[in-house]
């Protein structure tokens, strides 16, 4: 008789520190993973069933792959790109990390659901391919306008600088380029940030779509910008690893005040914003996609209560943490 076969996979969400959108420009961006995770959970069956909560579906044939609106669509897109391989498994997910919150928890769900179904499969490869992979899925199977960023610090999980050079333009999975991943989670012994969501969910490829046009038919204005918040992004690496915070808050403002001039925030993303500057904070600015989202400030002082407590005020639903913690992980049972 055949043992049970268990196995977990887990991701976290990420918060853009600086850089972003540059992500998608070939530029770069600093982020730090946040302590909440999407999670996957396969165990041996009959069949191939999905559930999430008290709903499941049943997978018998590629035509049961095809979108359907529903909560589902997001695992039947990567059994599309592995063209519904040979797997009887009951697969539970779920996640911790508001969905449409700007903290990548779509991506980190993917990237969690990818690297299982591969471990599963026993084709896991190394953390880049599974970055990859799982960007190649988002944007060709659910045709989600996105950057690397996402995929990227879901898998790899901690704090760091991403150098996204030559990958401006989208290219086929097997000519894809690697990012480069600079680790700085252990020279920076404590990150002085606070997240605020505003409770508005956010589509961030529709944020993403329009800006990425405009780049990409030259529109100089676009141009200009994503190469000055590339300069931005390594102004504020500097900044940070030494701890000089008016650097570092210049820096993200000006990131901030040039997404905000191209139409990339929105009004409750800069009701918090002014409320956190208000307040005290030396800088704050988006920490994902505008129109909704998350925020993050700025704050140096060890005693947040003022900044928290005027983030509610101006209508913050939820404030998170910022924390260096592990990326996919992948545990068999």
């Amino acid at each position: 008789m055949t043992s049970e076969r268990l196995l977990r996979c887990t991701a976290p969400g990420r918060a853009g520190i600086i850089g972003n959108p540059t992500d998608m420009y070939g530029g770069a961006v600093m982020a730090c993973s946040v302590p909440m995770r999407a999670w996957v959970e396969l165990r041996s069956d009959r069949g191939l069933t999905l559930i999430s909560g008290a709903e499941c579906a049943a997978i018998r044939s590629l035509e049961d792959l095809r979108p359907r609106q529903d909560r589902f669509d997001l695992a039947r897109a990567v059994f599309r790109y592995f063209r519904l391989p040979e797997m009887a498994a009951q697969i539970r997910f779920g996640t911790d990390i508001p969905m449409q919150s700007g903290l990548a928890g779509s991506t980190a769900l993917l990237v969690a659901m990818t690297a299982a179904v591969l471990a599963w499969l026993g084709r896991l490869p190394h953390r880049y391919g599974i970055a990859e992979t799982a960007r190649f899925i988002e944007l060709n199977y659910l045709e989600v306008v996105c950057g690397y960023q996402d995929a990227y610090m879901t898998t790899f999980g901690g704090l760091n600088y991403l150098d996204f050079r030559g990958k401006q333009f989208y290219r086929p999975l097997e000519t894809e380029l690697f990012g480069t991943v600079e680790v700085l989670s252990e020279v920076v012994p404590a990150l002085p940030f606070v997240l605020a969501y505003t409770g508005i969910r956010h589509h961030s490829g529709q944020v993403h779509k329009p800006l990425r046009e405009r780049w990409l038919d030259g529109e100089p204005e676009v141009v200009r910008a994503y190469e000055r918040i590339t300069e931005l992004a390594a102004i504020g690496k500097r900044a940070l690893l030494k701890a000089d915070w008016p650097d570092l808050a210049a820096a993200m403002n000006e990131n901030h005040a040039i997404q905000r001039s191209l139409g990339g925030s929105g009004e409750h993303n800069e009701l918090l914003i002014q409320a956190a500057l208000k307040a005290g904070a030396p800088a704050a600015k988006l920490a994902g996609a505008g129109g909704g989202g998350t925020i993050i400030a700025l704050w140096p002082d060890p005693d947040r209560a003022p900044l928290e407590a005027a983030l509610r005020a101006a209508g913050a639903s939820e404030l998170y943490e910022i924390k260096p913690v592990a990326g996919v992980t992948v545990e068999s049972g």
